[in-house]
């Protein structure tokens, strides 16, 4: 199929022209979102900082936001939809690699922009931003096991089976594995990233008396303390993200030892100025750009002080406390909290 350009920009692009000159200085782009999983505390900062950023860069007239609870088949509908709505560019997270590749290449056979963050797609039209998943795995993987003296019975509780972070994830964590021989996992779940759920699964596995020495979650953490807590038992290393409950319960949960890894939800931010900088000739030399994870454990000094700086009373508990990514997220931290894009 012939491509179409539909937008001045995209034309002056393929032109080899550059962005096309915009009257004041600024462009009134339409950013299609896309999302399949609500509810979610991470997810939420995600839709937050694209909203958030869409309206710091003076360059979006509008977002047309499809965010629910789908599988790839209603995320496939989803894209085809903003594709007939008319937009310019579209910021997913996607459901999976490969699902959505059909609906990503008819939006860029059309012109469209399509920027994949949190998660990679294989489709090789679209530019991905991206958490390094798997390196995210490792290094709290590995942390967990040194913490452990390299043996001992490990909880291992995943993300949503069958998306692309969550492979990625387990690649990272299967690696870390690998190098410690001596510790076994004796219980795997998929969370789903619900938090609710996760509680639930780790209160059954208490439940069964059954012992284990540490615990590795995929950002579901603080309500696995919590649950850890009201069963009175005793507490184990816990790895999770750098959720605002987790890094809080890191600084002041008394006998608890853990590690937060930085996993920033601000990524959608990120995504939304990708965007923008492809729609004004601003196009990138890789079509993939990672953001490298970092540790904060509360067992050095150094991590300690991290973890106290982190502190923010006014993030929902399940908010990431990164809410920005410096060089590509411009807002500040009351306009994502206030979670208004353009024209709200």
């Amino acid at each position: 199929m012939k491509r179409v350009l539909k937008t001045a920009a995209a034309a002056a692009i393929a032109a080899g022209l550059g962005a096309p000159a915009i009257a004041g200085g600024h462009a009134d782009y339409t950013i299609g979102i896309s999302n399949t999983v609500q509810g979610n505390g991470w997810r939420e900062e995600m839709i937050c900082a694209m909203k958030a950023q869409a309206l710091a860069s003076g360059d979006v007239g509008s977002l047309n936001i499809a965010h629910r609870n789908t599988d790839a088949a209603g995320q496939l509908e989803d894209i085809r939809n903003l594709i007939q709505a008319g937009v310019d560019a579209i910021v997913l997270n996607p459901s999976n690699t490969e699902g959505v590749n059909s609906a990503i290449r008819e939006a860029t056979e059309a012109g469209i922009v399509v920027v994949a963050v949190d998660q990679a797609v294989t489709e090789e039209s679209a530019y991905v931003l991206s958490n390094d998943q798997e390196g995210y795995a490792y290094l709290g993987a590995k942390w967990l096991f040194e913490q452990l003296g390299g043996s001992g019975d490990v909880v291992y509780m995943r993300g949503a089976a069958g998306a692309g972070a969550d492979n990625d994830r387990h690649t990272g964590f299967t690696r870390a594995l690998e190098e410690y021989p001596d510790i076994n996992v004796v219980h795997e779940v998929f969370t789903g990233w619900q938090q609710d759920q996760g509680k639930q699964q780790i209160l059954d596995y208490i439940a069964t008396g059954l012992p284990f020495d540490g615990i590795w979650t995929s950002g579901i953490d603080n309500v696995i303390v919590d649950a850890l807590v009201e069963s009175d038992v005793p507490l184990v290393p816990v790895v999770g993200a750098d959720n605002a409950g987790f890094v809080g319960q890191l600084a002041s949960v008394d006998g608890l030892v853990g590690a937060a890894v930085t996993n920033p939800g601000s990524i959608g931010g990120a995504g939304v100025t990708l965007a923008l900088q492809i729609l004004g000739g601003d196009i990138p030399e890789d079509r993939t750009v990672l953001v490298t994870p970092s540790l904060w454990d509360n067992t050095t000094e150094e991590g300690m002080a991290l973890i106290n700086a982190a502190q923010n009373p006014n993030l929902d508990p399940e908010w990431p406390v990164s809410v920005s990514i410096p060089g590509w997220t411009t807002y500040t931290m009351e306009e994502i909290i206030a979670c208004k894009g353009p024209g709200e």
